[in-house]
């Protein structure tokens, strides 16, 4: 995998995977995944799990708004 699709870890949430980055495995918040292992993580869950935690990361969305007054641009 390149460096290139690899996002910068910001630890924004409390869902950890662990993966390979370079020859070391580390583990790593799920909005710090690449897509794949994002999809790979998600695949291991059921219907509950995923539920959870979809409620939050829309805790979290809603903090970061809350905290520096984001809004949408929604019509």
């Amino acid at each position: 995998m390149s460096n290139f699709n690899i996002p910068v870890e910001r630890k924004l949430d409390s869902f950890y995977y662990r993966v390979k980055r370079g020859e070391k495995f580390v583990a790593r918040c799920f909005t710090d995944l690449t897509d794949e292992e994002q999809l790979e993580f998600m695949s291991k869950y059921e219907k509950e799990g995923l539920m959870r935690m979809c409620k939050e990361l829309a805790l979290i969305i809603r903090n970061i708004g809350d905290q520096f007054d984001i809004y949408g641009k929604h019509e």
